[in-house]
């Protein structure tokens, strides 16, 4: 989480002039417009996939700079902002878009892991976080492929974090996520072997033994 050299960040789908005030706003945030910053990289976020599950890294990267700079949080609050502004259109982008939605689910997530305070997950963003991901749990998401890889992901990164902010929320979920791989009967044998996988990994305490970890595996690239 750390490094911060600029060729490790994933920045070459933006213009020349975008990069060169994302390569500032890394090293010297106070010098450049950070609410222009937080929109650059969450609109970007919302259109490209690679790019939503590295940018939590990148948003961390110049909360530390501006936090040492200056002891300021004006990159933090609007990236939280935005976050939440999206938050709130959220059923209408996923009508809009299920890619669009999708990618946003997984920057949210990426944000939660990576921005902490006094090395805690940031308390404003776990019900929102579960909210999206209580969405992915819902009959019709999980009949999309797409929504239920996005699901299984987030919780492999941050399903335990999120579980010691509130494991009622979290029992919660999994009830709806065993309901529908019992239940559901039109789901894919993809969504149907991802939940089996998430059901599992989680009840052995949000770790896979290998020989599960050989066996889901295999199973996905076959």
């Amino acid at each position: 989480m750390e490094g911060s050299g600029k060729e490790e960040y994933k920045i070459q789908s933006f213009d020349m002039e975008t990069q060169n005030l994302l390569k500032t706003a890394l090293k010297d945030p106070s010098a450049v417009d950070l609410d222009k910053v937080s929109n650059v990289i969450v609109d970007q976020s919302l259109k490209d996939q690679v790019f939503s599950k590295e940018a939590g890294r990148i948003c961390y990267t110049i909360v530390q700079a501006e936090a040492k700079q200056n002891n300021g949080s004006v990159f933090r609050r609007n990236l939280l902002n935005r976050l939440q502004q999206e938050f709130k259109g959220r059923e209408e982008m996923r009508k809009r878009s299920v890619q669009e939605w999708v990618c946003y689910v997984s920057f949210i997530c990426n944000v939660f892991d990576y921005l902490k305070v006094n090395n805690m997950p940031m308390m404003a963003l776990v019900h929102p976080v579960y909210d999206c991901l209580f969405q992915l749990a819902q009959p019709d998401s999980l009949r999309n492929e797409e929504e239920v890889d996005c699901l299984v992901l987030a919780l492999h990164r941050i399903g335990e974090q999120l579980e010691r902010m509130s494991q009622q929320r979290m029992d919660e979920l999994f009830c709806l996520l065993r309901d529908g791989f019992l239940l559901q009967e039109d789901l894919s044998s993809l969504a149907r072997l991802l939940l089996l996988e998430v059901l599992e990994f989680r009840a052995g305490g949000w770790t896979l033994s290998e020989t599960a970890q050989k066996y889901y595996y295999s199973e996905v690239t076959d």
